[in-house]
């Protein structure tokens, strides 16, 4: 152990740490949930890219040594890499509004700076706020980072949600001239067929890969970097504001520009809720879809029966032979905490106080999780789900060709009342509403046929052509 001291005192930091006072401070005062910011390694990864342009941008308008330079670039070049990990060890959870991240980053890299130049671990040649943090404030680091990190993180979730979609499109046309009854308020309705409602579950994954690439990727980001503490942006040199963010651009490949009103950047975090909002719409979706697949795949032998779902693993530790499906309860319960995370994101971001929001450590948090369920989520779904459903075609048709809702084609031709006649005949004598009509000689047997044909029900090109023909 090592003695180091502050303004509040001494306390003693482990020697193999390249972590020193402030950080050790905050392990102790915040070693609550025992989730740390080293679990957060692409957030950790942004801060360091942010040290690194800083550096970069100070010593091309002359304001840091080019030796402190390539050793702050080197340095924070392994924690960008993962070499450091390990080294931040401070809970998610913490208060002054990421200050103890910011300074756990600074710490990390400056001793290890150090370390490079004169072979000791230290803060004799680079200080963590003198040189790591010169023209910096936590507060826009921190927001700077986190826009960086949702938008890798978005990358990520794009790959996953494309690979949903193709798996639902791929359904849709394996399962287009499969007829099913549809339901609504959990009743029988008109046919349907099971293509037509996995295509509109890829229609859903589809949109929400437009409305992603417009969130995350129409525009550069645009980031507080440069305001240091509220938005002034005292303490930077000149020439600092413009250098800081070519530099940035070139550390991370990612295009970005200060934002327009840095004041606003810093009072406001509604970027944080439009993020959180479109994962929240895209995990609610599909949690519909999941409930949808239960309800479907409900039985084997005494529920609706209409589709087979993979077998992942047994389901019962009392009941032999039980399967449950487990994929899809996984994605309603992704679901449920990605909507948790919301609530926790938006009583946040209305919670800022005055010219700054200093609830940021829970909001990457938060979002992190969003992202990471969601990716995982997905890609689990479709490889372990989607792929392999099976339709139970006979059983569907028999569905189909049940339903009273086929007395609908009967009203549409005879009107309503005739056709609600129809219905209840049906019901009250265990009958199909074809049998009905046909008993009934309303129509034709080639008209019965053509009318009653539930594959034709599902296409509203042939059924007009067809319900055309007749006269009202």
């Amino acid at each position: 152990m090592s003695k180091e001291h502050d303004f509040l005192g001494e306390i003693e930091v482990p020697d193999e740490a390249y972590y020193g006072i402030q950080t050790e401070r905050a392990r102790n005062n915040f070693a609550i949930s025992g989730a740390t910011c080293d679990d957060l390694p692409e957030f950790i990864r942004a801060i360091a890219e942010v040290k690194k342009a800083a550096a970069l941008a100070n010593n091309k308008i002359g304001a840091l040594d080019d030796d402190i330079c390539e050793a702050i670039c080197a340095a924070a070049d392994e924690v960008i890499t993962g070499k450091m990990a390990g080294n931040f060890p401070i809970d998610v959870f913490q208060g002054g509004g990421s200050t103890s991240t910011n300074m756990n980053v600074n710490e990390v890299i400056a001793k290890r700076a150090n370390e490079i130049l004169t072979g000791r671990k230290g803060y004799d040649k680079v200080h963590p706020n003198t040189h790591v943090n010169r023209g910096q404030s936590t507060n826009d680091v921190i927001p700077t980072a986190i826009e960086i990190t949702c938008h890798r993180h978005a990358f990520e979730l794009k790959k996953s949600l494309e690979h949903l979609n193709a798996a639902f499109a791929c359904k849709a046309e394996e399962f287009k001239t499969i007829v099913k009854t549809s339901r609504t308020c959990l009743q029988d309705a008109v046919p349907i067929t099971l293509g037509q409602e996995f295509s509109g579950y890829q229609s859903f994954t589809a949109r929400h890969i437009k409305l992603l690439d417009e969130l995350f990727f129409s525009k550069p980001l645009e980031l507080t970097l440069g305001g240091t503490a509220t938005g002034t942006g005292l303490s930077t040199f000149e020439g600092y504001m413009e250098e800081v963010f070519v530099q940035l651009e070139r550390v991370t490949g990612i295009k970005v520009k200060q934002r327009e009103n840095l004041f606003d950047g810093f009072q406001n975090g509604d970027d944080y809720i439009r993020m959180s909002a479109f994962m929240k719409s895209l995990a609610t979706g599909l949690g519909k879809i999941a409930t949808d697949l239960r309800m479907m795949s409900s039985g084997p032998r005494c529920g609706l029966q209409e589709i087979f779902l993979p077998a992942v693993q047994p389901g019962s530790s009392i009941m032999p032979g039980k399967i449950n499906p487990v994929m899809p309860e996984l994605v309603n319960q992704i679901c449920y905490q990605v909507c948790g995370d919301d609530v926790a994101i938006t009583m946040a971001v209305e919670g800022g106080e005055l010219d700054l929001n200093v609830w940021e450590p829970v909001i990457i948090k938060n979002l992190t999780e969003q992202f990471k369920l969601l990716t995982g989520g997905m890609i689990k779904f479709a490889d372990l789900c989607i792929d392999g459903i099976k339709a139970n075609v006979d059983k569907l048709r028999a569905d189909a060709e049940a339903t009273m809702a086929n007395a609908t084609v009967a009203s549409t031709i005879l009107g309503y009342p005739k056709g609600t006649e129809i219905a209840q005949k049906a019901v009250t004598e265990g009958k199909t509403v074809k049998q009905v009509i046909r008993e009934l000689k309303l129509f034709s047997d080639e008209e019965i046929d053509k009318l009653f044909d539930t594959l034709m029900m599902t296409d509203w090109r042939q059924s007009g052509k067809i319900l055309a023909t007749k006269k009202f």
